[in-house]
């Protein structure tokens, strides 16, 4: 999936290659199953002519691919949380319609993005359940890793999965409320109705499967891992995530300042340094490599087709607001703020003029996933939430101005809890934050919208639907 020195599908043997593409094209969601998808096609395989660890490995490393795809983090994971949560961040003025639903919150029940997002997801679940049934064939120097790998793609996507399709975690009863699917075990490729039709999982259940697949991850990966691969401090970053969103900010920061105190990561001298990167730069904790050879698309999709002025990219999502009369985004940041001023002025394909952020600028570049500076204001915010002595020995305004300093924003000398929103919102914007950090402290989304308004959730995709009798479609797309 990765190219250069970076992981690659070419790098692999013709061998690795077809048995990657075979069974790729026959995984498919186990709810989509019915009886008349019985007939196996000639051209797939099953699991059982998965016999050489090349094997195995040829459908851990597609996992790399599927998060890069434009239905992962190379475009979907990240734009379509930022769109639900637009107002001040980013405005969608393309023709794709599908889009424009998403920042109206008009979404419905047949859309392909709710669809992409969860038949990705789903099938970087389905081939990590298949590395795992098939990990006795891993030499056991590295089972572990492989392992690792599996279980966390498996839990970086069902955390996704819950957060798009299921109230917050902050909201509600986190026992009955519906989450999503949890499916632990290999696909099968012959009907079977006992096992075809699953349900959603209560959000909390999901979220125990998370935990226990990151945590295990974290455990079994190396600290340190070639061609951007996952590493153990990769799977305690998302950790900390989860743990934010479940309020449990002793996790939250105890996994923060592991990844800070790795010495594995820095941050870079300069705010700009730290995107439109060929390989990871060193704050980046985990990113997505793309090339002219692999990428999430460059003409209808991909997230810097969307975010890159025309005839870059399309230009269709322009910020909101205008620098010149420091209106929606810049009002947010003092004058002497670099991130203030990290845009650039264009047009979308459709010649409307606009404000760029210069975060998603060039092409066939690295996508951060998960950036050191969030790990700082992670960091602080929990332990200012949590109260007591801080994990890690620093104090909370301390990690803030850490990457307020960064950017030549005034040091604070007083903070809340809001100062640490504000901050994520500065730092973070245009990089999936923003919904996320509002719905898990109970913060309105934009002026018309409650943090668990219905219509923040992506509909169950009705395809799925209308296969399996056991999914539950959320209330407000009934």
């Amino acid at each position: 999936m990765l190219g250069g020195k970076l992981l690659s599908l070419k790098k692999l043997n013709m061998k690795t290659l077809k048995y990657f593409f075979l069974l790729f094209s026959a995984i498919a969601f186990i709810t989509a199953c019915n009886k008349k998808l019985d007939v196996l096609p000639q051209q797939n395989i099953t699991p059982d002519q998965i016999q050489t660890a090349d094997d195995v490995k040829a459908l851990l490393f597609g996992n790399y691919s599927l998060f890069q795809n434009f239905d992962g983090f190379g475009e979907r994971l990240i734009f379509i949380s930022d769109l639900l949560a637009a107002q001040d961040q980013v405005d969608f003025v393309g023709s794709f319609t599908n889009y424009k639903d998403v920042q109206n919150k008009a979404m419905v029940t047949t859309s392909s993005i709710a669809l992409g997002i969860w038949s990705n997801g789903y099938q970087v679940i389905n081939l990590s359940n298949t590395v795992l049934s098939k990990i006795d064939l891993i030499d056991s120097s590295e089972r572990d890793q492989i392992t690792g790998e599996a279980k966390f793609f498996r839990g970086v996507m069902l955390f996704e999965l819950v957060n798009y399709f299921a109230q917050a975690y902050s909201d509600g009863n986190v026992s009955t409320n519906p989450g999503v699917p949890i499916v632990l075990n290999a696909p099968k490729y012959v009907y079977d109705s006992t096992t075809a039709f699953v349900s959603r999982a209560s959000v909390e259940d999901v979220y125990n499967q998370v935990i226990s697949d990151l945590t295990d991850a974290a455990a079994k990966l190396p600290d340190f891992a070639d061609n951007a691969r996952a590493t153990r401090y990769a799977a305690e970053a998302f950790l900390a995530r989860v743990y934010m969103n479940m309020h449990d900010y002793a996790n939250a920061a105890t996994m923060a300042n592991d990844v800070i105190e790795s010495g594995n990561y820095n941050l870079v001298s300069t705010f700009n340094q730290a995107f439109n990167n060929v390989g990871n730069s060193p704050e980046d904790v985990f990113g997505i490599q793309q090339t002219a050879q692999s990428n999430a698309g460059t003409t209808n999709n991909g997230i810097i087709t969307f975010y890159a002025t025309y005839p870059t990219g399309r230009g269709d999502a322009q910020i909101d607001g205008f620098l010149d009369d420091n209106s929606g985004y810049f009002s947010h940041f003092e004058d002497q703020d670099y991130r203030k001023t990290y845009v650039y002025v264009g047009e979308s394909i459709q010649s409307i003029p606009g404000y760029y952020t210069s975060k998603w600028s060039a092409f066939y570049k690295t996508v951060p996933v998960v950036r050191l500076a969030e790990m700082y204001l992670t960091r602080g915010e929990a332990n200012l939430r949590k109260g007591g002595a801080p994990i890690g020995g620093f104090d909370p305004i301390d990690d803030i101005n850490i990457v307020r300093a960064r950017s030549g924003a005034s040091l604070l000398s007083d903070i809340n809890g809001f100062d640490f929103v504000d901050e994520r919102f500065r730092e973070l914007a245009f990089e999936g934050d923003r919904l996320w950090t509002l719905k898990r402290l109970k913060l309105p989304i934009d002026d018309d919208h409650a943090y668990n308004d219905g219509f923040l959730l992506l509909p169950i995709p009705q395809r799925e639907i209308d296969v399996n009798k056991n999914l539950e479609q959320n209330d407000a797309y009934k």
